[in-house]
Order: C-alpha cells, then sequence, then structure tokens
C-alpha cells in the first residue's frame, strides 16, 4: 500500500496543484499516523489554510492538540516575517556598537521590503520545527502551498547554505586579519559575534537540508486529480523535484468518480476520467501510486477523515 510505509518517515510533504485536495490528504494522513501511536505534528503552510476547516475548530499560527498524538498549526508567512526581522534587529544590538546600530537597522527595515523575505521567514520556521523540535514528534506531515511556491521553498537551503558560507569565508579573513591567523575556526567563532550567529545559522540550515535529503527521513507525495492541467503541472513538479534530490514517496490520485452511477453525463466523464487515469499510470509508472475514491459530500470532520485515512493506507 502507497502510503503505509511512510508512516515510519520523520518528515512527510503533502504537494501539488491548488485545488487537488492536498490538505484533505495531508490531514487525512496525519490522522492515521496518529491513531496508529505516532506522535504526529500536522502543519499548514499554504497561505489559505483549511486545516481549520476540515476539522472543524480553529487553529491558528500556535501549536494545537487536536487528539491524541495529534497537533496542528497553521503558519502566518507575514507573522513570522515580522517576527525574523524582530529577531534579526535583537542579535545586532549585540554585536554592533551603537555608533553602527542606526545604520545596521535602516539597512534591516531595506531588506525587510524585498521580495523573498516570507520564504526565508518561512523557511526559519520550518527549521525551527524539524530541527529544534524533532525530539518532541516522531512524524510532522507539512500541507504546503501550491506547487512552484513549495519547489523553491525546497531549494532554498541548498541557496541559503551557499551565501552563508561565503558570508562566513568572507567574515573569518576579517577576523584573521583583526587578530592574527593563529586561532582555529571554533576559537574565532567564540570570539567573534558576528562569525558565531553564521556558524550557527550554517549548522542549523546544514541540519535541515540533511535531514531533507535523506530518503529514510523525508519523502515528498504528490496529490493530483484525473484532469488535463492536474496532470501536467504534477509532470512539471516531478522533474524539477527530481532534481533536488528529494525522495518521492508517491502519489496521490484525488477525486476519482466511483463505478457504479448512472447517466449519459457520468458515463462521459467516467470515459474522460478512465483516459486519464491510464496516462497517468503511464507517464508516472516509477512512482507508487493510490487512488482515492469522491466521497459523496465534502470532506469536513472526522468521519469523512478517517474514510479517506482508509483509502490511502
Amino acid at each position: 500500500m502507497l502510503l503505509t510505509a511512510l508512516l515510519e518517515r520523520q518528515v512527510v510533504f503533502f504537494g501539488g496543484k491548488g485545488g487537488v485536495g492536498k490538505t484533505t490528504c495531508s490531514a487525512a494522513f496525519a490522522l492515521a499516523a496518529s491513531r496508529k501511536g505516532r506522535r504526529v505534528l500536522l502543519v499548514s503552510t499554504d497561505p489559505a489554510h483549511s486545516t481549520s476547516d476540515i476539522f472543524e475548530r480553529h487553529i491558528g499560527p500556535s501549536e494545537r492538540q487536536l487528539f491524541s498524538n495529534l497537533s496542528a498549526l497553521e503558519i502566518d508567512s507575514e507573522a513570522e516575517a515580522a517576527r525574523y526581522i524582530a529577531d534579526v534587529k535583537v542579535d545586532i544590538r549585540r554585536m554592533f556598537s551603537p555608533n553602527v546600530l542606526k545604520q545596521a537597522n535602516r539597512q534591516i527595515d531595506m531588506a525587510a521590503a524585498s521580495p523573498g523575505l516570507l520564504e526565508v521567514a518561512l523557511l526559519d520556521r520550518i527549521i525551527d520545527l524539524i530541527v529544534d523540535r524533532e525530539r518532541d514528534f516522531d512524524l510532522i506531515v507539512f500541507d504546503t502551498a501550491p506547487t512552484g511556491h513549495t519547489l523553491q521553498l525546497l531549494r532554498m537551503p541548498d541557496a541559503m547554505n551557499a551565501w552563508i558560507q561565503a558570508l562566513v569565508k568572507h567574515r573569518r579573513a576579517v577576523v584573521e586579519i583583526d587578530r592574527g591567523s593563529d586561532q582555529t575556526p571554533e576559537a574565532a567563532a567564540a570570539a567573534d559575534p558576528v562569525l558565531g550567529a553564521l556558524e550557527r545559522r550554517r549548522a542549523r540550515i546544514g541540519r535541515l537540508r540533511s535531514t531533507i535529503m535523506d530518503r529514510s527521513m523525508t519523502s515528498f507525495v504528490f496529490v493530483t486529480i484525473p484532469e488535463r492541467l492536474a496532470i501536467e503541472e504534477t509532470a512539471r513538479a516531478a522533474e524539477l523535484l527530481s532534481d533536488t534530490g528529494v525522495d518521492v514517496g508517491g502519489l496521490v490520485v484525488n477525486r476519482v468518480l466511483p463505478d457504479d452511477l448512472q447517466g449519459d453525463f457520468y458515463h462521459s466523464r467516467k470515459a474522460q476520467e478512465q483516459t486519464y487515469l491510464a496516462e497517468i499510470d503511464r507517464r508516472f509508472k516509477r512512482l507508487s501510486r493510490v487512488r482515492v475514491r469522491q466521497l459523496p459530500r465534502d470532506v469536513y470532520g472526522i468521519a469523512p477523515l478517517e474514510q479517506i485515512s482508509a483509502q490511502l493506507l
């Protein structure tokens, strides 16, 4: 069965085109894992949060326990960006003299308005969850934003690691000029607050990258539906994701029509669906796949989620 093996992972991302049912599938998977005794945290990174709607209770940006072994939170990227800037300003007050502080704060305020800050702040929060909270949960399930944003986010650790390595190299050169070259890297980092902060950040990003790239720890699950646009976007995303080295744990084909309905409209839609299902099997033959039948009503509340859980596992 497709997702049963993924219950033993530490991190599972659910991603795909907007509107294909990522929230439904990630919530159902998280619920199933918690029912099997795993301590699970379900995290929504999609700005259009639907997790609260599915569980029929408010969740919000603070971690909330929903059931035994299952907690959830919805990350507010704008709030995280504001917190990130505030934390940076606290750090620089420790690092710079008052005569430099005003200019440094001005530079940070300019950076706060630049494109990409929300993604950086979101990545910082994900580092907090995956790296710093790994002992609190057996499994973290991410309900992600639509595909393009998620792929950009998963590529960021490599880009940021390269950038911070360049900063570390430059800062070490400055420290060696100021204090002599007889210090070890560890001693230099301990003596210089800027270098120490860079080294700590590089270590945390390195741990995040190691976890995401470890196929025994992390997997990505695509969710799609048997329609043309969703299939094409999934194919492009799967190709891009394969270049990152992240394990693709499988493909959920959601909202498959039942087999026992009648009427010309249904038979026409079912014939088209069969064509697309055959295409999915052909184009994604290297991926484990599971089909999830469309329920007669919207998925809200525990009973429908349990029906989806049963199909996923």
